[in-house]
């Protein structure tokens, strides 16, 4: 009988760690969408403070 332990290495393929893709990687630094969604969650935010306080 031999032993074999299935070990993974991180940070390789073996660990099926999701890249960004291309697309992602452009919208992660165009500054219009990211200003989009600054204010977007700061909304979302708003909104659920002056839902408590009601």
């Amino acid at each position: 009988m031999k032993n074999s332990i299935k070990k993974t290495t991180p940070y390789s393929d073996m660990s099926f760690a999701t890249e960004p893709t291309r697309m992602v990687r452009f919208m992660r630094s165009f500054f219009i969408f990211q200003i989009y969604n600054f204010f977007k969650l700061n909304l979302k935010v708003m909104r659920i403070v002056v839902g408590g306080h009601s």
